[in-house]
């Protein structure tokens, strides 16, 4: 049988992991409490550049952080950043939402001519306000939240980590998320990386979870 030398035990690997990030990336911009969440989402990608594109307006963390203890429902876009995120450490048991599979996409997104990951936020109205918003896949789903927001500002969530991934439209959509005037608590990656596993980096370490890996 062939053997290859290479690390085996997991602790050890989580401490050569993160002792690599902070060895390597500058994290003296970042405020205390967002260090965390940037050293994960940094851990998630294996890119300490991710720092470069990462912003974040002033009073995201408190607010994720209030919201979360008050027990707010995190609304995912995606199958994948629900699945991610850890259920048991969750402060309040909050419901982890992701409507993906509905039967009432297809005809909303017919009416809204939009994908049904977008329409899906339609459907997160009733529990829009004051929630997480954790979206990493799906711009659409982003462009829309701004959107529907903006109309009814009632509906205003907690927290938007808008970190969605691609060629079209991603850093249109954080840049517009970013820039917006409705008062949202945002955290983004700017550009056109992003993705379910930085986005649930970021929810996890959020919750106060260190989503350890071996």
């Amino acid at each position: 049988m062939r053997h290859y030398e290479y690390e085996k035990d997991g602790a050890e690997i989580y401490r050569q992991s993160f002792g690599t990030i902070e060895a390597e990336a500058d994290l003296s911009r970042v405020p205390a409490a967002l260090r965390p969440v940037a050293i994960r989402m940094i851990h998630a990608s294996g890119q300490i550049d991710l720092l470069d594109d990462l912003a974040w307006s002033p009073g995201l963390a408190d607010s994720a952080s209030a919201a979360l203890q008050a027990g707010a429902p995190i609304l995912c876009d995606a199958r994948m950043v629900a699945s991610g995120i850890i259920r048991s450490r969750l402060p309040r048991d909050n419901d982890i939402v992701c409507l993906l599979g509905d039967p009432r996409l297809e005809d909303v997104a017919a009416r809204l001519r939009t994908t049904k990951t977008a329409a899906a936020v339609e459907l997160w109205r009733p529990r829009l306000a004051g929630a997480i918003v954790a979206i990493g896949n799906a711009p659409t789903a982003l462009f829309h939240l701004l959107e529907v927001v903006a109309e009814d500002p009632s509906l205003k969530p907690a927290a938007v980590l808008g970190i969605p991934v691609g060629f079209v439209g991603a850093a249109e959509s954080k840049q517009a998320l970013a820039d917006n005037d409705l008062g949202l608590e945002y955290l983004v990656v700017r550009g056109r990386r992003g993705g379910s596993a930085v986005t649930v980096a970021a929810v996890n370490a959020l919750c106060g979870t260190d989503g350890r890996t071996g």
